[in-house]
């Protein structure tokens, strides 16, 4: 039986940095080459997508939370499926709702990331810090030290605002999210994010009804698959929609447990061979 597989990037691919467990390229080659399909499903964008996971090789991807989806993935996109911008108004109404709170964002575009004018100094620090911290941690492991950003991002002031695809912001506050969700409204989806910071709170925010299981379901409906024969794979708040419209949600083991429980099927965690084990149970490989 043929399947498609749908997988979370940052912390399902490659943990939080840049570094990917052997197994993993693995197992997709492999399940790619047994004639299953396997997706990226990515709340970035597709410009930022680490060369090292393009590198792999998938049949399509996902892209900024569901608002793109192609054939193809990165430089190999043939075609678009799926192209959903936030409304102009909409990002006009998230940019005074940050530059009024004093909160760090970036905005992102189909092809790249653009960085308010505070983002830089506080993900330098970010990287910086977890940088002495992950080392020895990874030698232990006997995987290879995370490299330097691979692409910095560009200013907000270049940003196109009619392309602009979701939000990411970083705030010094702890309650940023559920603020964010009631003083935007309805017509925005609000989430936590999985940048793990040492304090504060950050968050990603899209149009309302935009989602990777919106994006899937349309997927699925143009390449003729049926969601009992879908997976998906994850272990972030962006990743609970897509976990819900497909047969076989799959919570990576270093997902928050109220994740695992809402997955119901749960595998090994990001550098502990947990997308290799995972086709390995389901039978892609």
């Amino acid at each position: 039986m043929t399947r498609i597989a749908f997988l979370d990037v940052d912390g399902t691919i490659l943990e939080h940095g840049s570094v990917i467990a052997p197994s993993t390229a693995t197992a997709i080659q492999k399940a790619r080459a047994n004639g299953h399909a396997v997706w990226l499903c990515t709340g970035r964008s597709a410009g930022d997508i680490h060369p090292d996971v393009l590198a792999i090789g998938f049949d399509g991807a996902i892209t900024n939370g569901g608002a793109y989806a192609t054939r193809g993935a990165g430089p190999d996109a043939v075609e678009t499926l799926v192209e959903r911008p936030m409304p102009r108004a909409d990002v006009d109404a998230l940019e005074r709702y940050f530059e009024t709170h004093g909160i760090h964002y970036f905005l992102q575009t189909h092809g790249g990331v653009y960085a308010s004018a505070g983002m830089g100094a506080v993900m330098s620090e970010y990287r910086r810090e977890r940088h002495e911290r992950r080392a020895a941690e990874l030698e232990a492991q006997g995987l290879p030290p995370e490299q330097p950003l691979w692409r910095e991002p560009r200013p907000v002031s270049e940003v196109d605002r009619a392309a602009v695809a979701k939000a990411v912001f970083v705030s010094p506050s702890t309650d940023t999210v559920a603020h964010a969700a009631s003083a935007l409204g309805d017509g925005f989806h609000v989430i936590p994010g999985s940048i793990p910071l040492p304090g504060g709170s950050n968050g990603e925010i899209g149009q309302a009804g935009v989602t990777k299981g919106s994006a899937i379901v349309e997927v699925l409906a143009e390449l003729g698959i049926e969601s009992r024969d879908a997976i998906g794979i994850g272990d972030s708040w962006n990743d609970v929609e897509m976990f819900e419209v497909v047969g076989t949600p799959v919570a990576m083991g270093n997902a928050v447990p109220e994740l695992q429980k809402l997955a119901g099927r749960v595998t090994s965690a990001v550098l502990d061979d947990g997308v290799h084990n995972a086709f390995a149970e389901l039978g892609l490989i």
